[in-house]
């Protein structure tokens, strides 16, 4: 991989630095003086730790520079693996036989361990619900027992695949202080799953990547550590719970706006939309009974167009999923509802109800009051 690429994904995973590397099209150079002490040396830390190869080729781009010396002493070897240490210091051997001054690097502190012993490994993951397009955001904390961590934030959705694809790397102190801050929103706020479990469902979107629609290179530079087998969170709460036993509490779920909306996809909602609309404008003036009557009509009519067999799946799949956050929060009444309802209509004919809701308001108030008569009266 070029120097060039290697910046690129340097810019994707530290956003603070990229409106200084992307401009500069791969020339080191350029980069260089765009960026401060601090944001060079967190630039040539993450290469140094993501492709020492890189890292070396960018120190030593950077070596004829006067303050590369001031870069290399706020460069946290901390949070380098042991090999890309190693390469650190070979980065500074070779700069100074080739008379470049440098100063001598702090002694790292060492302590004392165990033979074999090191960090305990960290990892974890968090879900987030999904977004009204059936989008979600899945977290995954990878820190080896050498130290340090590394942050993947993955952006998963229901027909588009793997959207998005953030890699940070970080200190486990920080990790951990993000996956609380991410578990305390009040919107959005991410669910811890077994990070299998999380893998399996990165596996799942990515198997479906529509083939107009690359994955994120970022993902696929990183897809040994984001993939896997195993169960999705939706699979693990169906084995603990079963099937439940009735959807009605799901259904009711969706009308108080507590799960969803998933707003469906395709003209056969904009189509029932505007049968809709054409009601409420009709020239003859229907009580208000028999205009709901009609309206309801429609609605019945379109939620097998409207939920095909893929989006119907789809519909499966957020429910099976929600389960999971519901069971993870304790309410398993809830969870096991949504599990009973992935093949229920009343679920579908529910989520095209909110869907369809301003249009549904605005032709009930066109119609009479209940109870009269139709009236034969035509719109002028």
């Amino acid at each position: 991989m070029s120097l060039a690429d290697a910046l690129e994904r340097a810019a994707t995973a530290l956003p603070e630095a990229a409106d200084a590397i992307r401009p500069a099209n791969g020339d080191p150079d350029r980069v260089l003086a765009a960026l401060d002490v601090p944001r060079a040396a967190r630039v040539l830390t993450w290469l140094l730790a993501e492709d020492p190869e890189a890292g070396a080729e960018l120190a030593d781009a950077w070596s004829h520079h006067e303050g590369l010396d001031d870069v290399l002493e706020a460069v946290d070897e901390s949070a380098l693996p042991k090999a890309s240490r190693k390469g650190l210091r070979r980065v500074r051997h070779r700069l100074r036989s080739r008379g470049v001054a440098l100063g001598e690097p702090t002694p790292e502190a060492r302590v004392a361990r165990l033979p074999g012993g090191g960090e305990e490994a960290l990892e974890m993951a968090l879900v987030s619900p999904f977004d009204p397009s059936g989008a979600r955001i899945v977290s995954l904390v990878d820190a080896p027992p050498e130290g340090g961590a590394r942050l993947f934030q993955v952006i998963t959705d229901a027909r588009r695949g793997i959207v998005e694809c953030r890699v940070y790397t970080t200190t486990r102190g920080k990790a951990r202080r993000f996956a609380r801050d991410l578990a305390g929103r009040d919107q959005f706020a991410g669910s811890d799953v077994p990070p299998e479990a999380a893998r399996a469902w990165l596996s799942r979107c990515a198997a479906r990547q529509p083939a107009d629609r690359p994955l994120p290179r970022a993902f696929v530079e990183c897809r040994s550590r984001l993939v896997g087998e195993g169960a999705t969170p939706g699979e693990l709460v169906r084995a603990a719970l079963g099937a439940g036993d009735s959807p009605r509490r799901a259904v009711e779920l969706v009308r108080a706006g507590e799960i969803g909306p998933w707003i469906p996809a395709g003209d056969a909602l904009r189509e029932t939309a505007e049968k809709v609309q054409e009601l409420a404008k009709g020239q003859i003036i229907l009580t208000r009974g028999s205009r709901r009557e009609q309206i309801q009509d429609i609605l019945g009519d379109a939620i097998d167009s409207v939920f095909d067999e893929a989006e119907s799946a789809r519909v499966a799949e957020w429910l099976e999923e929600t389960a999971y956050l519901l069971w993870k929060k304790e309410s398993d009444d809830d969870a096991r509802a949504c599990l009973a309802a992935t093949a229920d209509p009343e679920v579908r004919r529910a989520l095209l109800e909110v869907a369809l809701a301003p249009v549904l308001a605005r032709a009930a108030e066109s119609g009479e009051g209940e109870g009269e008569e139709p009236s034969l009266v035509v719109k002028q």
